[in-house]
C-alpha cells in the first residue's frame, strides 16, 4: 500500500472509469483539518453501480451532485490491472495515480502528516 497526501487548499478531481459500464466518474476532494471533504460527484450515464446520488442535476450530459458525506481521514483505492487506473487532477495537471505508486495495488489518499 502506498499513502498520497493532499494539501490543504488545493480542489482534487479523482477520475477512473467504471469497470463493467465504462461510464467516467469523476469526484472533487478538498483537504481541511487533516480530514478530506467530498465536495462533488459526476457521472457520465447510469448503470450498475452507478446511479448518481441524491439531488443529481443532469446538465451537459453529466449528472452532477454534493453528496452528503462525513469528511474522512483517508479514502483506500484499490488498482487493478484489468481496469483503467484513477486519474489525480489538481490546478489542470492530471497524474495517474499508478505513476506516483507503480507496486502498490492499493493507494490512499489522505491529509494527515502532510
Amino acid at each position: 500500500m502506498s499513502t498520497v497526501c493532499l494539501l490543504a487548499g488545493v480542489l482534487y478531481t479523482l477520475v477512473w472509469t467504471h469497470s463493467v459500464e465504462k461510464i467516467e466518474w469523476q469526484e472533487d476532494w478538498r483537504a481541511e483539518g487533516g480530514k478530506l471533504i467530498l465536495v462533488e460527484a459526476r457521472v457520465q450515464g447510469s448503470g450498475a453501480g452507478m446511479e448518481p446520488g441524491e439531488g443529481a442535476v443532469l446538465k451537459d450530459g453529466v449528472w452532477r451532485w454534493q453528496p452528503r458525506q462525513a469528511m474522512l481521514e483517508r479514502v483506500v483505492l484499490t488498482q487493478s490491472p484489468y481496469v483503467t487506473g484513477y486519474l489525480l487532477c489538481s490546478q489542470g495537471d492530471c497524474r495517474p495515480l499508478g505513476q506516483l505508486a507503480p507496486e502498490a495495488d492499493k493507494i490512499t489518499l489522505t491529509a494527515l502528516g502532510c
